[in-house]
Protein backbone atom coordinates (compact mmCIF):
# COMPACT_ATOMS: atom_id res chain seq x y z
CA UNK A 1 0.00 0.00 0.00
CA UNK A 2 1.89 3.15 -1.03
CA UNK A 3 1.36 6.27 0.32
CA UNK A 4 2.88 9.59 -0.22
CA UNK A 5 5.13 10.96 2.67
CA UNK A 6 3.97 11.87 6.06
CA UNK A 7 -0.02 10.71 4.74
CA UNK A 8 -1.90 8.18 6.37
CA UNK A 9 -3.31 5.31 4.11
CA UNK A 10 -7.02 4.61 3.96
CA UNK A 11 -7.69 1.51 6.77
CA UNK A 12 -7.41 -1.44 4.54
CA UNK A 13 -7.81 -4.94 5.70
CA UNK A 14 -4.25 -6.89 7.49
CA UNK A 15 -1.73 -8.75 5.56
CA UNK A 16 0.06 -11.55 6.54
CA UNK A 17 3.25 -8.72 6.48
CA UNK A 18 0.51 -7.01 9.24
CA UNK A 19 0.28 -10.56 11.11
CA UNK A 20 3.83 -10.44 11.52
CA UNK A 21 4.31 -7.07 12.70
CA UNK A 22 1.80 -8.16 15.19
CA UNK A 23 3.51 -11.03 16.40
CA UNK A 24 6.53 -8.82 16.63
CA UNK A 25 5.29 -6.58 18.73
CA UNK A 26 3.04 -9.22 21.06
CA UNK A 27 5.65 -9.47 24.02
CA UNK A 28 5.58 -5.72 23.91
CA UNK A 29 2.06 -5.28 24.43
CA UNK A 30 1.64 -7.89 27.34
CA UNK A 31 4.23 -6.11 29.06
CA UNK A 32 2.71 -2.83 28.92
CA UNK A 33 -0.98 -3.92 29.19
CA UNK A 34 -0.23 -7.01 31.73
CA UNK A 35 -2.35 -9.63 29.99
CA UNK A 36 -1.72 -12.23 28.03
CA UNK A 37 -3.42 -12.88 24.67
CA UNK A 38 -4.42 -16.29 23.69
CA UNK A 39 -6.03 -14.61 20.17
CA UNK A 40 -3.57 -12.10 18.82
CA UNK A 41 -4.91 -11.32 15.28
CA UNK A 42 -4.41 -8.54 13.11
CA UNK A 43 -7.18 -7.04 11.37
CA UNK A 44 -7.15 -3.83 9.73
CA UNK A 45 -4.14 -1.44 9.77
CA UNK A 46 -3.41 2.00 8.39
CA UNK A 47 0.37 3.34 7.35
CA UNK A 48 2.19 6.48 7.15
CA UNK A 49 5.96 6.44 5.26
CA UNK A 50 8.08 8.23 7.44
CA UNK A 51 11.88 9.13 7.23
CA UNK A 52 13.54 6.44 8.23
CA UNK A 53 10.57 3.62 8.24
CA UNK A 54 6.95 3.21 8.50
CA UNK A 55 4.48 3.86 10.61
CA UNK A 56 1.61 1.46 11.54
CA UNK A 57 -2.05 1.92 13.22
CA UNK A 58 -3.16 -2.39 13.61
CA UNK A 59 -6.68 -3.29 15.11
CA UNK A 60 -5.99 -6.75 16.39
CA UNK A 61 -8.62 -9.01 17.39
CA UNK A 62 -7.99 -9.96 20.93
CA UNK A 63 -10.28 -12.47 21.73
CA UNK A 64 -14.20 -12.41 21.96
CA UNK A 65 -15.60 -8.78 21.51
CA UNK A 66 -11.87 -7.27 22.81
CA UNK A 67 -10.11 -5.36 20.54
CA UNK A 68 -6.90 -3.44 20.93
CA UNK A 69 -4.87 -0.68 18.65
CA UNK A 70 -1.06 -0.76 18.30
CA UNK A 71 0.91 2.20 16.98
CA UNK A 72 3.82 0.94 15.47
CA UNK A 73 7.03 2.00 14.33
CA UNK A 74 9.21 -0.14 11.21
CA UNK A 75 12.60 0.41 10.94
CA UNK A 76 13.52 -1.60 7.31
CA UNK A 77 16.13 -3.78 7.58
CA UNK A 78 18.50 -1.27 5.94
CA UNK A 79 18.79 1.24 8.37
CA UNK A 80 19.54 -0.95 11.32
CA UNK A 81 22.00 -3.78 9.49
CA UNK A 82 19.97 -6.22 11.00
CA UNK A 83 18.42 -9.29 8.54
CA UNK A 84 14.85 -8.30 9.60
CA UNK A 85 12.97 -5.38 9.90
CA UNK A 86 12.86 -3.95 13.24
CA UNK A 87 9.25 -2.86 14.92
CA UNK A 88 9.09 -0.74 17.88
CA UNK A 89 5.92 -0.54 20.28
CA UNK A 90 4.90 3.45 20.15
CA UNK A 91 1.90 2.53 21.83
CA UNK A 92 -1.45 0.30 22.47
CA UNK A 93 -4.81 1.25 22.91
CA UNK A 94 -7.31 -1.56 24.91
CA UNK A 95 -10.78 -1.48 25.37
CA UNK A 96 -11.59 -1.00 21.53
CA UNK A 97 -14.30 -2.89 19.46
CA UNK A 98 -14.79 -4.08 16.08
CA UNK A 99 -16.37 -0.75 14.60
CA UNK A 100 -14.15 1.51 16.46
CA UNK A 101 -12.42 3.67 13.57
CA UNK A 102 -8.40 3.37 13.57
CA UNK A 103 -7.05 6.59 14.58
CA UNK A 104 -3.34 7.19 14.66
CA UNK A 105 -2.29 7.85 17.81
CA UNK A 106 1.09 8.04 20.17
CA UNK A 107 0.85 7.06 23.92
Amino acid sequence: MATGMGEWSETVDATEETQKICDQVKDQVEKQTGKNYGEFKAVKYRIKNVEGGQLFVIKVHAGGADYIHLSVFQIPLLVHGAPDPKEILRGVEQHKTKDDPLVPFTN
